[in-house]
């Protein structure tokens, strides 16, 4: 009953979804069909499965063994050069996964939010969960694929092939997504964007993963790190090696990092992303400045402030203000401010849901001198629990059918995704020139809480959801 509840769920978003597509086409298009498997392939893939040997295996080496740094830099060139030469159904395919992450990255953002008190912020990568399930969706085997077909928003019908998700296309839209946020604005310019994606795999002695799993997290994961410990004597221990292991290997610090293993596991599914953006044109203040936590309490921050055209929508009836910033060439960082300090719930309740982006039509060009903090924001959660909320405690559980990672006894741990969002001034390039006003630019500051969101406009995708309670508090 519950897989079929999920099902239904997952189909009346997606027609959700589809609707305008489907209503602006006079012959109906299966809206799936860059998704799933085609004929051909199907008819392959039976071929294969026939006549190909088992799976090539391997061990993952001790956790112990050395491991070269993560090279953020070459990172975001290869994303940005996937995206010179897209074809059309490579950009389609694309629209269509970010339109699919947002809905499920909607659900989960409120699945996180209500177990986050309205004074604690919260950051979601809607990107990196779904990266993270279609991961392990590419390793699943039914009944579990199934499920997580379904979860990730593609109905299944009639079971047959030609229905089932291909999750190698899925992957590889999702780096199409990613390169779309850090591609450059043109000759000679330099983005201000960096995304990297690191994915552990962390597994007890002796498991073997299969090879060509591995290999397919690549689009989504370019770095992807099997390594083997012991999860069962020590797990605070193993926790605390794998915390080292990966700011070693990363440079990145995570305020919370891997705790509380089950000593019974023998995977932990790791997602670890790191995003840097540069706003254009803003200069950090000089000393710090007051950010109101509520109305007695005040923390003292960065502040970073700049002047130019960007777009604006002050909507008195619900409360809130949106202002679009420009990052780069595709991607733009939204930010949603309260009018009041006590309407800040009330407005994150109405903001991420499945219309929140209809609201840039009501943007208008306006003179603005923006002031925010300065960001540096951490988080870590674990699917597992994200999912229990949704009801689906048991959907990646001791009974997962995860036969395409391994043949062994496996019993996924934790499935961690872990963010470092960074924010900060660009102060070598300006904004938009500003047009005269007689009256001067509008006053924009965040000093109380607000509410971000980071957008790629060509595959309408969320790559970033989040509240910003204290900026100096871990998320």
């Amino acid at each position: 009953m519950a897989a079929a509840g999920v099902s239904l769920g997952a189909t009346v978003l997606c027609l959700l979804a589809w609707a305008g597509l489907a209503a602006a086409d006079r012959v109906y298009i299966h809206p799936f069909h860059l998704l799933v498997y085609s004929k051909s392939s199907c008819e392959q893939l039976e071929k294969s499965s026939a006549e190909t040997p088992k799976a090539l295996t391997f061990t993952p080496v001790p956790i112990q063994a050395k491991t070269s740094p993560v090279d953020e830099e070459a990172l975001r060139e290869q994303l940005a050069l996937a995206t010179e030469k897209l074809q059309e159904d490579e950009r389609m395919r694309a629209a269509k996964v970010g339109m699919m992450l947002n809905f499920l990255g909607f659900h989960m953002y409120r699945m996180l939010s209500e177990s986050c008190s309205t004074a604690s912020g919260t950051v979601l990568s809607p990107t990196t969960l779904f990266g993270t399930l279609a991961s392990l969706y590419l390793g699943a085997l039914d009944p579990t694929a199934s499920r997580l077909q379904a979860f990730l928003g593609v109905p299944g019908e009639d079971q047959g092939c030609t229905s089932r998700l291909d999750g190698h296309k899925v992957l590889s839209a999702l780096h199409t997504i990613q390169g779309l946020l850090v591609a450059q604005g043109g000759a000679g310019s330099q983005s201000t964007l960096l995304l990297s994606t690191v994915l552990g795999l962390f597994t007890a002695p002796g498991l073997r993963l299969k090879q060509p799993f591995v290999r397919g997290l690549a689009p989504f994961a370019p770095v992807t790190l099997p390594r083997s410990l012991d999860l069962s004597t020590d797990p605070d221990l193993a926790a605390e090696k794998i915390n080292r292991f990966m700011q070693a290997v990363t440079g990145w610090k995570m305020d919370r990092p891997v705790s509380g293993v089950s000593p019974d596991s023998t995977l932990l599914f790791n997602t670890y992303v790191h995003f840097q953006g540069k706003l254009k044109g803003f200069s950090l203040l000089p000393g710090l400045q007051d950010f109101w936590v509520d109305n007695a309490t005040s923390v003292s921050v960065p502040m970073i402030s700049g002047t130019g055209t960007f777009q604006h929508w002050s909507d008195a009836q619900n409360n809130l203000s949106l202002t679009r910033v420009p990052l780069s060439k595709n991607a733009c960082l939204l930010l949603v401010q309260p009018h009041g300090a006590s309407d800040l719930q009330q407005v994150e309740a109405l903001t991420f849901q499945h219309n929140f982006l209809t609201w840039l039509k009501n943007l208008s060009p306006r003179a603005i001198r923006l002031t925010m903090p300065q960001l540096t924001l951490r988080a870590s959660y674990d699917l597992q629990d994200l999912l229990a909320q949704a009801k689906l405690p048991t959907l990646l559980g001791a009974e997962a059918n995860l036969g395409k990672i391994s043949e062994d006894n496996l019993r996924v741990g934790k499935v961690l995704n872990s963010i470092l969002l960074e924010l900060k001034a660009d102060e070598g390039e300006q904004p938009t020139e500003s047009a005269p006003q007689p009256d001067g630019p509008l006053e924009v500051t965040l000093s109380r809480p607000f509410l971000f969101a980071i957008y790629e406009q060509d595959s309408t995708a969320l790559h970033f959801l989040g509240r910003v309670a204290n900026p100096l508090s871990t998320v």
